[in-house]
């Protein structure tokens, strides 16, 4: 079973221009995020999957010279460029991290490849319940999803839209797909409300700090325990949580 990480990225997001090319410290957040992706064990591959447009010619120059695998798709239907990347690739299981999620955690990584590869599940992703799906906690900054490739193409055959940007993976928890979720063991110890995911300059700011504080190598425990220690931490993003609800939303119903 080939099991791929394609980490979906672009250059052209409006509330944090060029977010993979901020510097947390020394490094880029887009290396940051590789860096710590490598560390995983059952996965073959690394993919980072942008799109052709002309705005991403520099993320591509930059990720060549680090000698990343690269794939070119779709910009707006998202789920046509992960389809034609495991195409390309002959990729059976696609653990999917978007490029702002940089405090994903390897080990769980590995925890979604062995779901795929102990039962016939077609969905599994991070949440905070085993019954309702939860899109706003911070487990799904740690934790990333992953699908069976012949799940995104009964998916792709099943949607009504070509702008699959935003909520596509809710589609996924219909109920013609088997799901599964994981609930970290650390499930009671997330901050409420907490984002663990670059999409504003609070978010930025917030994870310089913490990268400053343990570096790129840290787990989910680890930084949990720096956040308890460490509350004003978490203030820094306090004026964009509900910010960014409201936006979630409001793309996840226009790209319907």
């Amino acid at each position: 079973m080939n099991i791929d990480v394609f980490v979906l990225a672009r250059l052209g997001s409006s509330r944090l221009p060029k977010k993979h090319f901020k510097k947390i410290g020394n490094e880029l957040a887009i290396d940051h995020l590789i860096h710590r992706i490598k560390k995983a064990k059952k996965i073959r591959k690394i993919v980072v999957c942008t799109t052709k447009l002309k705005s991403d010619d520099e993320l591509v120059k930059h990720l060549k010279k680090k000698n990343v695998e690269i794939f070119r798709g779709s910009n707006k239907d998202v789920i046509k460029r992960i389809k034609d990347a495991a195409e390309y690739y002959k990729t059976d299981v696609i653990v999917d991290v978007e490029g702002d999620k940089i405090y994903t955690d390897p080990k769980y990584i590995d925890q979604v490849a062995n779901k795929f590869e102990k039962s016939q599940v077609e969905y599994v992703t991070g949440n905070d319940s085993s019954i309702k799906f939860n899109p706003s906690h911070g487990v799904h900054g740690t934790v990333p999803a992953g699908f069976h490739v012949n799940a995104i193409e009964k998916m792709y055959k099943i949607k009504k839209i070509n702008n699959t940007e935003t909520g596509y993976r809710e589609i996924f928890l219909r109920d013609e797909f088997n799901v599964e979720f994981i609930i970290p063991e650390d499930i009671n110890k997330f901050p409420k409300g907490i984002r663990l995911f670059l999409d504003y300059q609070e978010d930025l700011d917030m994870a310089r700090k913490i990268f400053e504080e343990i570096g790129n190598d840290f787990d989910t425990t680890s930084l949990l325990k720096l956040l308890e220690k460490k509350p004003e931490l978490i203030e820094i993003i306090q004026p964009v949580i509900e910010l960014w609800k409201e936006n979630y939303q409001l793309e996840k119903n226009n790209s319907r």
